[in-house]
């Protein structure tokens, strides 16, 4: 994969991640009847937003991290009855998508990387 491809990739997968977060607390299954407080589980993802949409590889290599505490809350979240849980499956699956790509781009973009390519 290129690059360019990742970058797409990762961006569309944070967008999705971010959506999906919001509604699920605000409208499809929130913990309280009308939304909850976990709505602002999001608020982390905001600023990796412009930095991958940049394609810095800074914010990659903090997103792989952050993003792991998403798929942990997807996979602990599946046993939830209901919505709730096909949503925590999703949040699972897309946490997991975006740490992969978010992983390979900061690998195939590293300085290192680079030289070996252009040489």
């Amino acid at each position: 994969m290129t690059l360019r491809a990742l970058n797409l990739a990762s961006s569309v997968l944070l967008v999705a991640l971010i959506a999906l977060c919001l509604l699920w607390e605000i409208r499809l299954a929130p913990l309280r009847p009308g939304g909850s407080w976990m709505m602002l589980k999001v608020l982390p993802l905001m600023p990796a937003l412009f930095g991958v949409l940049k394609g810095r590889r800074y914010t990659y290599q903090w997103l792989s991290m952050l993003v792991l505490l998403y798929l942990v809350e997807g996979v602990v979240r599946t046993s939830d009855s209901g919505l709730a849980g096909a949503l925590a499956i999703a949040e699972a699956v897309l946490a997991m998508l975006l740490f992969a790509s978010a992983v390979l781009y900061a690998r195939l973009s590293a300085p290192s990387r680079q030289r070996q390519s252009n040489a």
